[in-house]
C-alpha cells in the first residue's frame, strides 16, 4: 500500500541520511507524503522535497491531473531531479513513486518509463498477506523484461512469511524485513532504519 511505500521510504531516507521527493502527489486532504516524511525523520542532513506535481484527486496520476487540468512531463522530473543531485554536497535521492511501476502518471508515460529516464535503482517493497506472491513476482518479472534496475527488496508485515520463496523464485535479494509496528513515530522509524542500515549499504558496496 501507499502507506507502507512511504513508511518504507522514510526508513530508507533515515538510514542513508539521503534526501527525499517525490514527484507526484494524487490527492492531500490528510496532508502529502512529504509532510509525513519530515515527521518521521530524526536526522539533521535530510532534506524533504517539496512535490512537483500536487494533485488534488486521490486518483491514478494521470486522471488527477486531467481532473486539474494539467499534464505531467517526464521531461520536468528529470530537470529538477538533476538539479537536486547537482546541489552543493551532493547526497543520495529516495525518489518515492506513486504507486506502482503500471501506473500511469499520463496518457503516455508510465512510472516504469519514468525510472529507466531516471536511471533510478529500484528497491521493491513487499507487504507479507495472503496472496502476495502474485503481485510481487509478477513486479519482479516485469523489471527484468524492462531491464530496470533492482536492488533487492525490503519486506514488511508479519502475516506469513514469503520472504525466502519470493527471494527464491524473483532471484532478487533480501534487503531486510519491517515487522508491523504497533506504533509509527521518529523513534520506531529510526530503530527500524538502523536495522535496515546493514544490508542496504552492504547491497549499495557490492553492486557489480
Amino acid at each position: 500500500t501507499n502507506g507502507v511505500k512511504t513508511l518504507i521510504a522514510a526508513m530508507l531516507t533515515e538510514a542513508l541520511g539521503a534526501d527525499y521527493g517525490k514527484p507526484v502527489q494524487a490527492g492531500f486532504a490528510d496532508g502529502t507524503d512529504a509532510e509525513h516524511i519530515k515527521q518521521l525523520l530524526t536526522n539533521k542532513v535530510s532534506v524533504v522535497h517539496d512535490e512537483l506535481y500536487r494533485l488534488h484527486t486521490p486518483a491514478s496520476p494521470h486522471i488527477a491531473a486531467r481532473n486539474d487540468g494539467i499534464t505531467i512531463e517526464a521531461e520536468t522530473i528529470l530537470q529538477t531531479t538533476k538539479y537536486i543531485m547537482g546541489l552543493a554536497n551532493p547526497k543520495q535521492l529516495i525518489i518515492e513513486g506513486a504507486g506502482g511501476l503500471l501506473v500511469p502518471l499520463s496518457e503516455k508515460l508510465m512510472v516504469a518509463d519514468l525510472i529507466l529516464q531516471l536511471h533510478a535503482l529500484v528497491i521493491l517493497v513487499s507487504r507479507n498477506y495472503l496472496g502476495s506472491i502474485n503481485p510481487s513476482l509478477l513486479t519482479a518479472a516485469y523489471c527484468k523484461s524492462r531491464n530496470i534496475d533492482v536492488l533487492g527488496w525490503i519486506f514488511n508485515d508479519d502475516y506469513l512469511s514469503y520472504e525466502e520463496e519470493i527471494v527464491k523464485w524473483s532471484g532478487y535479494p533480501s534487503i531486510g524485513s519491517v515487522p508491523n509496528l504497533a506504533v509509527i513515530d521518529r523513534i520506531s522509524v529510526h530503530e527500524q532504519a538502523i536495522r535496515l542500515k546493514t544490508g542496504l549499504k552492504d547491497k549499495l558496496k557490492n553492486r557489480p
